[in-house]
This record gives structure tokens, C-alpha cells and sequence, in this order.
């Protein structure tokens, strides 16, 4: 459903009480309740740590909280999809990681998220200074509309009295003295000497063979994007690294979204690829490197005489080609999700870890709890795994093993593959020739990365703030297997017909863009494919019949949203445009008595 009018009179919905089983962080110890709230404008961010249109959106958000810090407060509501998510010191150790600087509410039985009937992460909802909710958001892309509404409100509740101005609750944790802090992945250089990502003090660090004495620092510690000198250069959470066969290394400058090549030699750090500026719709995927914008790019390899990366933001791999100066998107449609074939149309789920090898291109696709790889001729295989839903710690044929948020991949010499099994904790390793996955380290702690140092691996131990040196062991170890599926409920919905409505208002003062043809796009598929006879596929309209198989009982709706505004101002000839989208993955069971209307709201309030 799309309305370029004016948003009607809101409607008054009393806010539901805020509560979490795992408690508050960021308060100081303080338990808070909405009346705490009261006086103040109050945004409630659902997140969970894995997904990174919620980093997108931390990142979207921090302008406005600072502006505002008299008269808004943010509260994280943290709502986990994976097992590991509901894990309350995981909570405390992602709110440090990503440098989340307000309340966070750890909710890991999803009661407030059930409360607020949210249904995709991240969802924003706005409450007034009077507790009622006005608006909802989800997806990303709506810093603009959130400033305004908060303009609006400001002025609204002054008129009337109901404003409070004043310091919100957030009181920052104490600082704690490690040589590294939250690491994400590393690199033996030719030197001998390890060069680990330093993601959230927002550096790069040179250490001895032995992993721990500090050589330099590469990066001033203030988050930024600037080139230059080792004192003088900035990051903003850098991960990925990967060496030029000339010996610079190329570093994936995550929230920055931008290559980096840092010189070891000179010490220099220079940007090669990126605008600065985030990948949305619509943009360009090729052309000259510092002219195309990249999104979260997460990992790098060198392959194939290129530079691949892990754009995780999109949903996709690029290539950077150092030769020509020029990126381009190599596989993946941006769509979310498993699907192999083509790399034109392969889906993948946050690619977060690559490993080159001369016949394969490894991927730990972190969203499926997958192991994919690229052969050379583009096509994208699946090795383990088998989509969002589905995930834990499973030994065996690949074809059953399971794996939780991988995030790191290393190729070992015997022509295997060692898994870094983040959310499980755990080393896994892939045998192509056996088709089997073993466990070969336990007792890490969201391991992201790891590097061979002859005969021994280097395991990046990111929330022990430390490098792991292993023996690989040559015999598997036994563990026991589990399963899970995501917290979240299925949606009942009844057999035959299904109306799906994605709920877009055009925010104030904007309109819906259509000087150059339709506006909004919606894309629809499931898992099973068989679950939809009828409504899959691409169109313009944001609402749409679907039709369900009778004979499938269960399975995942995928839909995919996007709607481009602009600034209504007619005096104005090149208006300000701002694109809001958002991928929801819905598992619906299809029962007698279920529900005939699917509404996903992407901005607005379901009417």
C-alpha cells in the first residue's frame, strides 16, 4: 500500500511497557520503564548484532542522537535472531563493539518485540513525549524522515508543555585496558609479523610472530575516513585484510565503506576504493573505484589477479581491479538468501569471510549459517548449509552438518577448509574430497578469522580481545550435535489467498518520486519455491495477491521493498531523495484460521 498524500492526523496508540528478561545496559545499573521516558522524545531501535542493516542504521542514527540529546532518546532493544544472540554477555560485548552510545534493553525472549508486533530487523518506532507511538520504520533510509518528525514533535510538545528538556539515562561502561579490542581478522605479512584489525578502537595493529607484542598502530583511534601517515590516518571499524602480490595490504574500512591500502614499507594508509558514502538502489555497481560507492564491504581476497570483497552491506561479492582502478559487482543479485547457480543469479546472505584458493573461492555466507564457494567460471555452490532459518552445531555429511554465523574461512594445505564457527564458538573444518565437517577446536569465543603460521593456526579470538595459536589436531573431536531454528514464531496464515501489504506513507514534506517511472518496488519469492503458486516475482505495486499451495504447510515468505521520496518542495528543481527499503524474511506456517492479510510496514502505521 503506497500514499504520496499527506500522512493523515496519527493515530494515539499507547506504547506497550518496555521489558527484557536480560536487563538494561548502558544505564548505569539502572532498571528503566517508559514513564522514565515521559517528556522525552523516545525512538526504540529493534536490533540484533549479527544483521547489518542494523550496524547500517547505528551508524544512521548517531547524527540525529547527537543533535538531539536534549530531547530524544534512543533505546536499543535488543531482540536476538540466533541462539547465541540471546547470550546476555554477547549483548554487553556487541554494545561495546559497535560503539552503541545509549540504552540498550536485552530482550532475548523477544517480549517487547512481540509487544510492538515488529517483524523485521531493524524496525524503529517513535513514542511522543506523551507515550503514545506515531510512527514506524523498517529497514534503513529513514534518518531524514526521523528528523523531521522529531522537529515536528519538538515544536508540537513545547506548544503544549509536554516537552522535557534535559541529559537522557546513558551512562558509558568503564573503559578496560586490552591490546586489542574486539579484532576482526588478520594477515601474516611478508615479514613474519601478523597484522590484525583492531576494529573497535578503529585501528590497524602490527604484532610479532608471537601474536601479542605490539609493533605499531596504524590509525589515530578516532573513527574517521583520512588517508596519510600512521598517526594521522583514520578507520571506522576496519576488518578484512589481504596482501597485493606487491606486498601493500588492501583493508575492508567496514562503516567507512571504502578499500584501504595501507604500505607497510612507508607506513602510508590511501583510499583506493569507495565515495564514502554508503550503496543504495539504484546506484551504479562498476566504474572508476573512488567513484563508486560500496556497502560494509566485510572481507577481501585476492583472486583470479583481482581484489574480491565481502560486500556484506548488499548482499554480494565486487571485484576491485588495482590495475585499472575500476569495482564491480561479480555475483549476487542483492537479494537475501541461498540461492546457487549463475553468479548473476546466485543470493547471498551476508557474505562476511572469504578464502582463495587457485580452483575456488571460499565464502562463509554468515546470514545462512552457510559455506559457499565461486568456481571459476562464476558459478556459486553451497557446501553447508541451507538458508536463514536453519542453523546450529551438526557434525557429519555436509549436507546435514549445521553451523551458526560463520564469519571467518582459511584454506589449509591438505585442500580442506577451517571454519571460523563464530556463534558456536568453535573451529570447524570442511573436507571437500569426504564431503564431512568436523569440530577440530572448541572453547573459543566468537572466533572471525584465522591464519596458518607453519604448522600451527591463528585464531582471532574477537570477544576474547586476543590471537589463539593452535594445533591443528588429526583426529576430529566429538561434540554433540543441536539444532535450532530462529526464535522467532511462524506467522499463521489460511490456505487459497493471501493479500500482502507493505505499508508505505511518504514522510512529511516529502512525496513519492516518479519523474523517471514508478517508485516503489516489491520482489516476492519463498522457500520452498513450491509454497507460492501465484504473486512471485518482481513488480511496482507494494501490495499483491499470493496464492499458497495447499499442499505445503510450512515455509518462508522473502519479500523485498523499496520506495523512493523526495523533499516536496516545488520552488526547488533538484529536490533531495532519500530511498527506504527493506528484505523480510517471514516464516509462515498455512493452517485453517490463519491470518488473509500479510502487512509489512517499511514507514508509517499499519491503518
Amino acid at each position: 500500500m503506497s500514499d504520496a498524500s499527506p500522512a493523515p492526523r496519527r493515530a494515539r496508540v499507547r506504547a506497550p511497557e518496555l521489558i527484557g528478561k536480560g536487563g538494561w545496559l548502558n544505564t548505569g545499573g539502572k532498571d528503566l520503564t517508559l514513564a522514565d521516558f515521559r517528556g522525552r522524545i523516545l525512538i526504540l531501535d529493534f536490533w540484533t548484532f549479527c544483521c547489518i542493516n542494523c550496524l547500517h542504521v547505528l551508524d544512521e542514527l548517531r547524527e540525529l542522537e547527537e543533535k538531539h540529546r536534549d530531547t530524544v532518546v534512543i533505546v536499543g532493544v535488543h531482540s536476538p535472531k540466533f541462539v547465541h544472540e540471546a547470550d546476555h554477555q554477547a549483548v554487553v560485548d556487541a554494545v561495546e563493539r559497535y560503539g552503541v552510545e545509549h540504552p540498550v534493553l536485552d530482550d532475548p525472549e523477544l517480549t517487547t518485540w512481540k509487544q510492538y508486533a515488529v517483524r523485521a530487523w531493524p524496525t524503529l518506532v517513535v513514542i511522543d513525549p506523551e507515550g503514545y507511538v506515531v510512527a514506524q520504520h523498517a529497514g534503513e533510509g529513514h534518518a531524514h524522515a526521523l528528523a523531521e518528525l522529531v522537529a515536528e514533535l519538538e515544536a508540537e510538545h513545547e506548544a503544549k508543555g509536554t516537552l522535557r528538556r534535559g541529559d537522557g539515562p546513558y551512562v558509558p561502561p568503564e573503559p578496560v585496558a586490552t591490546h586489542l579490542r574486539f579484532p576482526g581478522k588478520a594477515l601474516v605479512l611478508e615479514s613474519g609479523h601478523l597484522l590484525v584489525s583492531d576494529t573497535t578502537r578503529h585501528q590497524l595493529v602490527e604484532l610479532q610472530p608471537d601474536g601479542e607484542t605490539v609493533v605499531r598502530r596504524i590509525g589515530s583511534g578516532e573513527r574517521g575516513l583520512a588517508d596519510g601517515p600512521a598517526d594521522q590516518a583514520r578507520f571506522s571499524e576496519p576488518q578484512g585484510l589481504c596482501a597485493l602480490p606487491d606486498g601493500r595490504v588492501v583493508v575492508a574500512d567496514t562503516v567507512s565503506h571504502a578499500l584501504r591500502v595501507w604500505d607497510p614499507a612507508t607506513g602510508e594508509t590511501a583510499t583506493v576504493a569507495g565515495t564514502g558514502a554508503q550503496w543504495m538502489q539504484g546506484s551504479p555497481t562498476r566504474g572508476q573505484a573512488r567513484e563508486v560507492a560500496l556497502s560494509s564491504p566485510w572481507d577481501v581476497a585476492w583472486w583470479q589477479g583481482k581484489v574480491w570483497i565481502a560486500m556484506a552491506g548488499v548482499h554480494q561479492l565486487w571485484t576491485y581491479d588495482p590495475e585499472t582502478g575500476t569495482v564491480e559487482a561479480a555475483a549476487g543479485t542483492t537479494n537475501e538468501g541461498l540461492v546457487d547457480g549463475p553468479a548473476a543469479e546466485a543470493w547471498f546472505a551476508q557474505p562476511s569471510g572469504l578464502a582463495a584458493t587457485p580452483d575456488r573461492l571460499w565464502v562463509a555466507d554468515s546470514e545462512t549459517s552457510a559455506l559457499r564457494w565461486v568456481d571459476p567460471d562464476g558459478t556459486v555452490r553451497t557446501a553447508v548449509g541451507t538458508g536463514l532459518f536453519d542453523f546450529g552445531h551438526r557434525d557429519g555429511a555436509a549436507g546435514q552438518a549445521l553451523l551458526q554465523h560463520p564469519l571467518g574461512v582459511t584454506a589449509l594445505p591438505d585442500g580442506s577448509v577451517a571454519v571460523c564457527d563464530t556463534y558456536n564458538h568453535v573451529l570447524r573444518r570442511f573436507d571437500p574430497a569426504s564431503g564431512e565437517v568436523t569440530t577440530v577446536a572448541t572453547d573459543l569465543r566468537e572466533p572471525s578469522d584465522a591464519v596458518l603460521v607453519g604448522e600451527d593456526i591463528v585464531v582471532v579470538e574477537s570477544a576474547r580481545h586476543r590471537l589463539t595459536r593452535l594445533r591443528l589436531p588429526e583426529e576430529a573431536l566429538k561434540v554433540e550435535a543441536v539444532a535450532h531454528r530462529t526464535r522467532r514464531e511462524a506467522t499463521a496464515v489460511a490456505p487459497g489467498t493471501l493479500s500482502l501489504e507493505v505499508v508505505f506513507r511518504a514522510p512529511a514534506g516529502q512525496k513519492l518520486d516518479e519523474r523517471y517511472g514508478p517508485s516503489t518496488r516489491l520482489l516476492v519469492s519463498s522457500t520452498p519455491p513450491e509454497l507460492l503458486t501465484a504473486g512471485a516475482g518482481t513488480g511496482t505495486d507494494l501490495s499483491r495477491e499470493l496464492m499458497l499451495n495447499p499442499e505445503v504447510t510450512e515455509g518462508v515468505l522473502h519479500v523485498s521493498a523499496m520506495a523512493a521520496s523526495c523533499d516536496d518542495d516545488p520552488d526547488n528543481e533538484y529536490p533531495a531523495c532519500h530511498v527506504h527499503q527493506q528484505d523480510w524474511g517471514v516464516p509462515v506456517k498455512v493452517e485453517a484460521g490463519g491470518a488473509a492479510r500479510l502487512p509489512l510496514i517499511l514507514a508509517g502505521l499499519d491503518a
